[in-house]
Parts: C-alpha cells; structure tokens; sequence
C-alpha cells in the first residue's frame, strides 16, 4: 500500500497500480480539496485497479484526513469526557460516530480508515493521549468496540492499532524507536485486553507498533514473528489482515532500508506492508516483491473491502440518519470547550 503525490492521479502512478505487488492506496491531507474531488480520484484509481484497498487515515481528533465538507470528530477520549459514565448515551454517541465516519467514507468510494485506535492511554504518550478511548483498558476496549460496531453497521471494516499498545512509551516512532520496557504479563494484563475483545467480535485488521518491548522481544512488534504469529494469530486467535505500520517511520529503520524492511515485515507476519512519503522508496519495494510469490491472502483482504452498498455523497448528506448524527456529534463539539 503507497500513497499519491498530489490530488490527481499521475500518469507513472497510473502505471504503478498495474504493478502486480500494489495492493492499496492511502490517501493524506494532500490528496484532498473536496468530497466531489476525492470521490472523483477514488474512480480514476477503480477505473484502473478495481481490486485495489483504499484506505486513510480518519480517527478524528488530531487524526483527520479529511475536512472540508467532511464533519469534524471529536477524539477518542473526547467521548468519555462528555458523557461520563452513562452506559446506553455513550455507546450510542460512539456508534453513532462510527458510522458518521464510515459512511462519509464510503460515500465517496473509500473501503475503510485505519480506526479505531485501541491503545491504553497511560499518560506518558503524547503522540497517543486522547486518541485512545480511555486510561481503563476495559472502558477502552468497550469504547472502540461501539464506535467499530458503527463502523462495520456502514458497511466498513476495523483495523485495531497499535498493536500490542503504544500508550506507554514517551517517544514518537515517527521519529525514532521507541522501547516499553515492561514484562509481558503487564501487557497481558493491560493493553491486551482491547485487542482480545475485538477480536473476539470478529476484527477484521490489525496494525503493529513501531516498538520494542525489550522484556518480550529484540525486535519492534511489526517485524517481529512473536508477537504477530505467536501471540497476535496464535494466543489471540486473529485470522484477519496484518497491516504494518508506515515503513518510512524511523521505528522501523533498524530493520535496514526500505526494501529490507518490507522483507523483514512481510517475514514476520505482515499481510500487507504500508511505503508513505517516499516515492522512490515505493518503486524499490514494488521491484523487490515483483517476483515473490502472491500471498494467500484473498479471504483475508475480502474482509476489508466494503460489505453494502452505501449512499453517494449528495444523498447522504441529504438523508435524515446523516442528519440526526451530525447534529450529535456538533452537539458533543459544542459542550467540549476546546476539544
């Protein structure tokens, strides 16, 4: 899965699309100036890869792709702090949410957004903090279990990051790499438990972390066999999609460079492998695995593509379900001060 330059398809990027290891496409904030725009570059990319994954990445919050035209989610942990403990309004709220989200997505042709976040907050990460639901790893687990129950009510898939749980490093492994230093049963007992009750409930994808737990592995979690076979598929059960998180990050650069770290990722686990802001790193790992053998993945991406046929952007927009829903999340906005 690579990314697009600008907000229209480029001739050699039409020409990657037909390369026989491009799997999907991740849109950014630079690929977007509208609904009509994006809805349009979706079907330029269809016209050529109809197959293709089209992903982004739309948490809300600080995490929003999208803007214009698109409502404005509160993050994560914005729910919980508005409606407190009230069981029924708060999953409701955040079903709601991840329907609104996942229908204006598909409204314009996108299979599914990298949400939601199942990470503990811990109050030690800043690039984490109130992206996750919740510091009580049950509530977080409940929490993006609702807001994926609305997602998947849009006919959209899950993918739970960032597995096993970010929410206790300080450092930002878009940067550098960072190390949790804590036992396994420590995990087991924490920032497990959102991805078990998930996946549990059918999750349908996972993306690892840009980590080393250094009591459990040498090696950061999206290229380390133990805890993506072992653990993720083997103790957890999970027989969805593995995505690894963005290998241009500098958490993954121990791995070596670009064409190695895709090795090494798809070594340990991974199913599909994400090249973002590099261009010339995205045609070196499309060389590289020209002539790997296709994985068997097909029951496994089928998962990820949209289950209905959901409504095109103006009728939408225009529908009453829509309407209720915004009117919700605005009302949640409006009663968060500056959230």
């Amino acid at each position: 899965m690579f990314d697009l330059r600008g907000t229209v398809l480029l001739p050699e990027e039409a020409e990657q699309l037909l390369h026989p290891a491009a799997g999907g496409i991740i849109f950014f904030t630079r690929n977007f100036e509208s609904p009509e725009q994006i809805g349009e570059l979706v079907k330029s990319i269809r016209s050529i890869r109809p197959d293709l994954l089209i992903a982004v990445d739309h948490e809300g919050g600080r995490v929003q792709r999208f803007r214009t035209g698109f409502t404005r989610l509160p993050p994560a942990a914005g729910f919980r702090r508005r409606l407190g403990d009230a069981a029924e309004a708060l999953a409701f709220a955040l079903e709601t949410a991840g329907w609104l989200m996942a229908a204006e997505l598909r409204a314009v042709g996108i299979d599914f957004s990298f949400a939601p976040v199942l990470d503990v907050d811990c109050g030690i990460s800043a690039i984490i903090g109130d992206r996750s639901f919740s510091r009580d790893a049950d509530e977080a687990g409940q929490d993006a279990w609702a807001f994926a129950r609305g997602m998947k009510s849009a006919g959209m898939a899950a993918v739970g990051k960032h597995f096993p749980g970010h929410g206790a490093v300080a450092l930002d492994s878009h940067l550098t790499l960072p190390v949790d230093t804590r036992e396994y049963a420590a995990l087991e007992q924490k920032d497990l438990l959102p991805f078990q009750l998930l996946i549990r409930h059918g999750l349908e994808g996972v993306m690892p972390a840009h980590v080393v737990y250094s009591a459990v592995d040498t090696l950061p979690a999206g290229f380390s066999p133990y805890w993506i076979d072992t653990v993720l598929r083997g103790k957890l059960g999970f027989d969805g999609c593995v995505f690894s998180d963005d290998l241009s990050m500098e958490g993954a650069a121990m791995m070596g460079g670009y064409v190695q770290r895709a090795a090494a990722a798809l070594q340990a686990g991974c199913d599909m492998v994400l090249v973002c802001n590099h261009p010339e790193a995205t045609v070196a790992v499309l060389e590289s695995l020209e002539k790997r053998p296709p994985p068997a993945l097909g029951y496994r991406l089928e998962r990820m593509r949209a289950t209905s046929q959901v409504l095109r952007w103006q009728a939408l927009l225009q529908s009453e379900k829509h309407r209720k829903a915004v009117e919700m999340i605005i009302g949640l906005q409006e009663n968060s001060g500056n959230d």
